[in-house]
């Protein structure tokens, strides 16, 4: 085959270099008792590892050589050989994953591994990293590591079990305490049975605010110190993005380290680094965090005081107090965010000095319980300051399922902005059950940290006086969070995550709009970068036909759902049935949903009735299946086959200038004097449509319908920039065409 030409430098770029790591690792990241690979030979290798009749042909039976996976792979191995960055756009059937996987074993030195959802972190680490173990025949470790919300706490599974805390006789208690005494990893998506949002897991889980660490009396079974010494042992760490942004952030304030060191890191899902990095480097309070904090200081001090009478009480009130103060508190914030209509759940409103004032009379009786708090605690323990120890690391009990270093209220840079309590990030230890007595005095003088830490979030964010962020209120089941979010977080990726390290590959089907990278360099601060583009493998001139049809009204219109909805029912009568229909919003969704379920007879599954999973698992299973959902199913979802032919897209999915996050951001690029319709709107509308598209096509032997319902992109300007991003496929505009094309 002829040779695969060398992917181009910019010119005059400048290689990040390696910041000095904490750890014992072996020069250039070399893991001990490992020698790298010789410089000249390593791409060589690479490329013929995956070239015809090479190892990966000679032992995967359905392997078939691809110009582009070859060319991937050596650019990955270039980089990783030499250091700096490298921008890969991979389209769908290139076999992205491999590319990538088998220069980081063959480097032989440690690589991370960072994705953007579990589903794609689980099926590198089970499915993948086993395939090439057996093709390879090359002695490698590997490990994936999640954010410690995910694994059981032994500790805590025993305290229950022994009939202590509310929840001791929960239904789930004895399936988790079996699973606990047989598995390996102690992750709970062993458990296929679990709900998704189970509350009670919050109660078994082993969260960094209720770790007693090297105190704990099931410390040398506990599966975080088993994850973690696997991971300090591996060639090849697999983790997920927001795991990643806690290790830059700890590594930063110089106070340890989440995933062990490593200078070198590819990560797949790049498009989504942005938004995870923004809910990360964001400050929250919360209706969930308030409680939190009460049930554990209320367990606490009940258990301090004994058969006291006289101490139980006291506790008892001011626990109370802090709860009647914060409910008053958000009810309040809720009611100031109403504004025309009340706030709905799942949505964001954005939050100004004016209408947080609204709420200073309830914020201040909060604030003072959280004082009360803190000074009872004191009390109990005159040593609260929390001097640190080497290696300790404090991270937020507020977080999303991950780890999330704390920051402080105190302004600062942006480089601050991951740790602005002092300088320094330290881990919370408390409990939420009976502990053992040698520990409480470090139990009471963490609660009162956490009970000052929260209370300072709280002023931070009622002053909202740092344009650096945008604030917002949010409604979230039955939660009700304050939050602050970076507006820009271009400097904080750059300085937090690129520039400390060697290496770092950034990829994913979707990073290029039309045709450069020029958007995703500017999202992500990146200067100076290699590229690569390589076009799906997929023919999608023969698999597929673009369905585009005339004379839908504009979205913006009353009458929109109505013609949508008859639209749907047109295009899966044709296809019957086997559908995505992806969405922008709840209401729309609903309202087509509607008239399919009187107008079909197809299955209809619908986002929101049950867990992602287990929809999922349902739409594979059952013929003829539709599936109405919107944002969380237009990524990460791979279903191969006829069960489904047909991915439907009702409007162009452009982030509402309504939501404060996106609103904050198109103002900051109109101050900059920026285009921030055709700069930021549009592309990002574009990367998110074609995540939505891609769900169709998986493999070779896959056909289908994509069919978009918007007719801007026919009408405005702009609609050519999306049409030119769309995968290769014929264009109609007739539902007769569909027939055709099924009938072929």
């Amino acid at each position: 085959m002829p040779e695969v030409p060398p992917v181009p430098r910019t010119v005059g770029a400048e290689l990040a270099r390696p910041a000095t790591e904490r750890g014992r690792r072996a020069p250039d990241g070399a893991r001990p008792g490992t020698a790298p690979v010789a410089v000249a030979a390593y791409e060589d290798i690479v490329r013929a590892t995956f070239s015809p009749g090479g190892t990966l042909a000679r032992k995967m039976p359905d392997f078939e050589a691809r110009s582009g996976q070859i060319e991937m792979a050596a650019a990955v191995a270039r980089v990783l050989e030499r250091g700096g960055v490298l921008l890969a756009e991979a389209g769908t059937g290139t076999g992205k994953t491999l590319a990538y996987l088998v220069p980081a074993i063959l480097k032989r030195e440690r690589v991370l591994i960072s994705t953007g959802t579990k589903n794609l972190q689980e099926q590198i680490f089970f499915k993948d990293i086993p395939l090439l173990r057996e093709a390879l025949r090359v002695p490698f470790t590997a490990t994936y590591m999640k954010g410690r919300a995910n694994y059981v706490c032994l500790h805590k599974l025993d305290q229950l079990s022994e009939g202590m805390g509310p929840s001791a006789h929960d239904v789930f208690l004895p399936i988790i305490r079996q699973w606990s005494a047989r598995t390996e990893t102690g992750d709970r998506a062993e458990l296929e049975t679990l709900p998704e949002d189970l509350a009670f897991w919050n109660e078994v889980s082993a969260t960094a605010d209720t770790c007693l660490g090297t105190e704990c009396p099931r410390y040398d079974d506990c599966f975080i110190t088993k994850m973690r010494q696997r991971a300090a042992a591996s060639d090849v760490v697999v983790v997920n993005h927001h795991l990643l942004c806690a290790d830059a952030a700890v590594r930063q304030s110089a106070y340890g380290e989440v995933i062990p060191a490593y200078n070198r890191a590819i990560l797949d899902e790049a498009h989504q680094l942005e938004d995870v990095a923004t809910q990360y480097f964001g400050y929250s309070v919360s209706t969930y965090r308030l409680e939190q904090l009460a049930r554990d200081v209320e367990r606490s001090l009940l258990m301090m005081a004994g058969d006291e009478r006289k101490r139980r009480d006291e506790a008892t009130r001011i626990v109370d107090r802090l709860r009647d103060c914060a409910r008053t508190f958000f009810n309040e914030l809720a009611f100031a965010h109403r504004g025309d209509a009340r706030v709905r759940n799942e949505e964001r409103v954005r939050a100004t000095v004016d209408s947080l004032a609204q709420t200073a009379a309830a914020a201040a009786d909060l604030t003072g319980a959280l004082d009360i708090i803190e000074s009872a605690l004191v009390r109990l323990k005159p040593d609260t300051t929390g001097a640190l120890k080497p290696n300790q690391v404090r991270l937020k009990p507020d977080t999303t399922a991950d780890l999330r270093a704390n920051r402080g209220p105190q302004p600062g840079s942006v480089r601050l902005h991951a740790d602005r309590s002092g300088g320094s990030a330290r881990r919370h230890r408390d409990t939420k059950d009976d502990v053992v007595p040698e520990s409480i005095d470090e139990i009471i003088a963490t609660l009162a940290r956490r009970s000052r830490e929260l209370r300072d979030d709280l002023r931070f964010l009622l002053r909202a006086g740092d344009n650096e962020f945008v604030y917002f209120v949010e409604l979230r089941g039955r939660g009700v969070f304050l939050r602050a979010s970076p507006i820009d977080v271009s400097t904080i990726v750059r300085e937090l995550l690129l520039d400390r390290l060697q290496t770092t590959v950034l990829t994913s089907a979707t990073l290029a709009v039309e045709g450069t990278f020029d958007y995703i360099r500017d999202r992500l601060g990146i200067r100076h970068a290699d590229e690569v583009r390589l076009p799906s493998e997929f023919d999608y001139t023969r698999q597929a036909i673009l369905y585009l049809p005339r004379r839908m009204p504009d979205p913006r219109s009353e009458n929109f759902a109505s013609a949508a909805g008859r639209e749907v029912i047109e295009i899966l009568k044709r296809t019957q049935g086997r559908a995505f229909v992806l969405f922008t919003s709840y209401a729309t969704m609903r309202a087509v949903q509607a008239m399919a379920e009187m107008a079909l007879s197809y299955p209809v599954l619908a986002q929101g009735s049950a867990p992602r999973s287990h929809l999922l698992k349902q739409f594979r299973t059952t013929p003829h299946a539709v599936l109405f959902a919107t944002s969380s199913f237009w990524q990460g979802v791979d279903v191969v086959g006829e069960a489904l032919s047909c991915v439907i897209v009702d409007k162009l999915p452009f982030a509402s200038p309504s939501d404060p996050v996106t609103a904050a951001r198109i103002d900051l690029i109109r101050i900059r004097g920026g285009d921030a319709f055709n700069e930021y709107q549009v592309p990002l509308a574009i990367l998110t449509l074609q995540q939505g598209l891609g769900r169709l096509i998986r493999h070779r032997r896959d056909r289908g319908v994509l069919a978009v319902l918007d007719p801007r992109l026919q009408t405005k300007g702009y609609g050519r920039r999306f049409v030119a991003s769309f995968p290769p496929a014929p264009v109609v505009h007739d539902l007769s065409h569909i027939d055709a094309f099924f009938s072929r």
